[in-house]
């Protein structure tokens, strides 16, 4: 077996909610593999949006996983779509400690018409419109921000879109959710939970002194390195019998593959009252008056779907 553990132990690479980097020597590739369980489920199941919204936004998120992992700084990678159709907005966080959090914004009628006829993909779903990527590194430096015209029929294809036109970096992604049925507790009762996981791979260059690849030809080892990643299956990158450390055996075991030590994922909004309630003294007494329904100020978070309720008289 080729593949060797860098300071991940088997629990570790067998979890889920991680991130597993990789880099595969002989075809000059380094990447990443996510698998989200818990942490997914909370995220959509915490909405109850459609069932076609749940799984853009579960894409989302797990490219979102897939994107951040790379921060190497204390920050916030922010994941966000603007566009025109049913599936108006997605917005996704990434911290740099692994939390994750995201919601989408949508016209509810015209995405179940879109379920009904069978055409709630995401290329209808999303209609026309742009991608943001921002990486947040804090008040005391600049935000980075790249835009990119959202294109392809899936939300990687708009990613892959960004690295080949922004990056000129030769870079492969796909990602899958679905749903999988586990059994809770002993008693032989279950549900249906959320999973979701990707795969990243990128092409190294020979700056910096590496020797990218075995055979010294970096379109023939990135070709090679595209075909081999492309063999992965939807099921295998949520298959909660599969672990990741194994996957990426799987598909580079020939090209001399080394796992590194495994990233935590969880989820975790970060709304609290006290924040809510700062954000509301902003506004003048008129405009708090114009929120008030029934002498109360309610809000609600659009990412943990947590509500908040306020006495308008706090804020005199």
């Amino acid at each position: 077996m080729n593949i060797t553990d860098t300071g991940a132990t088997l629990e570790q690479v067998a979890a889920d909610d991680i991130v597993l980097p990789f880099q595969a020597d002989g075809a000059g590739v380094n990447g990443r593999v996510v698998r989200l369980g818990p942490a997914i489920d909370a995220i959509l199941r915490g909405h109850g949006y459609p069932e076609s919204v749940c799984k853009l936004l579960g894409e989302g998120v797990a490219l979102t996983a897939l994107l951040g992992a790379s921060l190497k700084f204390e920050g916030k990678f922010n994941f966000q779509t603007k566009t025109d159709g049913p599936v108006s907005m997605l917005v996704i966080d990434y911290l740099s400690n692994g939390q994750l959090r995201g919601y989408a914004r949508f016209d509810a009628d015209a995405v179940s018409q879109l379920e009904k006829v069978g055409k709630a993909r995401a290329r209808e779903l999303l209609g026309d419109g742009h991608l943001a990527m921002t990486i947040d590194r804090g008040p005391a430096m600049d935000n980075y921000q790249g835009v990119v015209v959202l294109e392809g029929d899936s939300l990687s294809d708009a990613a892959d879109a960004y690295f080949r036109q922004s990056e000129q970096l030769p870079t492969f992604i796909r990602v899958a959710v679905a749903r999988h049925y586990s059994a809770v507790g002993g008693d032989g009762g279950g549900r249906w939970q959320w999973r979701a996981g990707g795969l990243m791979v990128q092409h190294l260059t020979r700056e910096g002194g590496f020797a990218a690849g075995t055979h010294g030809d970096d379109d023939e080892d990135w070709n090679r390195a595209h075909i081999l990643a492309s063999t992965v299956e939807e099921q295998e990158l949520v298959d909660p019998m599969l672990a990741p450390d194994r996957l990426v055996y799987r598909l580079f075991h020939e090209e001399r593959v080394r796992a590194f030590k495994t990233r935590s994922l969880s989820f975790e909004c970060g709304c609290s009252a006290e924040r809510v309630k700062k954000m509301l003294a902003s506004f003048g007494p008129d405009d708090l008056a114009d929120m008030a329904e029934d002498g109360q100020i309610e809000v609600t978070c659009e990412f943990c779907n947590r509500r908040y309720r306020f006495d308008p008289g706090d804020f005199i």
